[in-house]
């Protein structure tokens, strides 16, 4: 089965996954209304899209998943017929602090969608598809060997998984008892341009550039399974087109790295590079408390994926790596303005004026 719908809706489309989403349906299908609807919380930033904002083809609609009337008229002006779920509370040492706006956006946030969306694709399923984007850690953690694959059981362990694993199961739900066409798609670790700097990768760029602790948890020794973020964006593209209704598919890289391996190696790269003549990066790492309940490995065989609809990983993590520290250095203005909140009154300038 094929599908090319018309008007495509991204919730969460200013973030660091939904951006480069959005970018690459917009650019890919200039024939395609893309609707970007987010709440633009901390996390979404729309100077991430400032190259396509002018596109004919882009609508960006400022409004937050939970209240069910902004999705109400956003269904009733559009007419989407595919809706791809990106929206998300997804950092876990935010979970740990504050759970209740992961379990608000996460799992009920969810739910207004699907509500409203078999409001208006009851009776018409045909071609139609909610798309829900989730994470790997809803399976919970791996020992020294084993992978994640679609039948692993769930067994999530932060507020974060644990909210991500209940929207999970509801869309499931959904589909079984209404009939609302779906797709889930679990992925391993993203990283690359426009990520914001609280995950480990550019939260190490910056203090990197700013001479400041590199910390890494406990002794370094958890493994993640890493994919740079257009290649995401690419599986989502190939599933969304033609991925089979009812299924999940486990995206990931086959690329394993200890976190601590991880940090040494962008440090080596980022003296390489030498922008500032440093060559002693590696002394900046610095071993802080493990968090609660740190999963100690994710691994995932994205066999199913593969084989379906022949997407591989394209980008090699060194190639990645020195891709996304090269694009932070050449892009110190954005990274600046994030970390100083002033991104926020880009949005005042663009769009409450208007």
């Amino acid at each position: 089965m094929r599908r090319s719908p018309r008007v495509i809706l991204v919730t969460g489309g200013a973030g660091f996954i939904g951006s480069h989403v959005v970018r690459r349906f917009v650019n890919a299908y200039p024939d395609r209304h893309i609707i970007n609807l987010d709440k633009l919380t901390y996390a979404g930033n729309l100077a991430n899209l400032k190259d396509v904002q002018e596109k004919p083809n882009y609508h960006f609609v400022h409004a937050d998943i939970c209240d069910a009337q902004a999705v109400k008229e956003v269904f009733g002006r559009w007419q989407p017929e595919a809706v791809v779920h990106l929206a998300a509370e997804s950092h876990v040492d935010r979970s740990i602090e504050a759970p209740d706006a992961f379990l608000q956006t996460n799992v009920m946030g969810t739910a207004t969608l699907m509500n409203v969306a078999l409001e208006f694709w009851r009776g018409h399923f045909e071609g139609r598809l909610f798309y829900h984007i989730s994470t790997d850690e809803v399976y919970g953690s791996l020992g020294n060997s084993g992978y994640f694959h679609e039948e692993s059981p769930y067994d999530p362990q932060s507020p974060y998984s644990a909210s991500k694993a209940a929207s999970d199961h509801l869309v499931r739900a959904y589909g079984n008892t209404y009939g609302l066409p779906y797709i889930i798609s679990n992925c391993s670790n993203n990283y690359g341009p426009y990520q914001f700097p609280e995950k480990l990768i550019p939260l190490c760029i910056h203090n990197l550039t700013q001479r400041k602790p590199l910390p890494v948890y406990g002794t370094g020794e958890n493994v993640r399974d890493w994919l740079y973020v257009e290649d995401h964006a690419r599986a989502i593209e190939l599933l969304l087109e033609k991925g089979q209704e009812g299924q999940t598919y486990l995206i990931g890289g086959r690329n394993e790295w200890r976190n601590l391996d991880l940090v040494r190696k962008l440090c080596r790269l980022y003296d390489a590079l030498n922008p500032f003549g440093h060559k002693d990066s590696e002394t900046l790492i610095t071993f802080v408390k493990d968090r609660p309940g740190h999963d100690v490995r994710y691994a995932i065989n994205p066999s199913k994926v593969e084989k379906e609809l022949g997407w591989r990983p394209s980008v090699h993590m060194e190639e990645g790596l020195r891709r996304t520290l090269q694009w932070y250095l050449d892009n110190e203005a954005w990274l600046n303005a994030v970390v100083s909140g002033a991104y926020r009154e880009y949005y005042s300038r663009m769009y409450e004026r208007r």
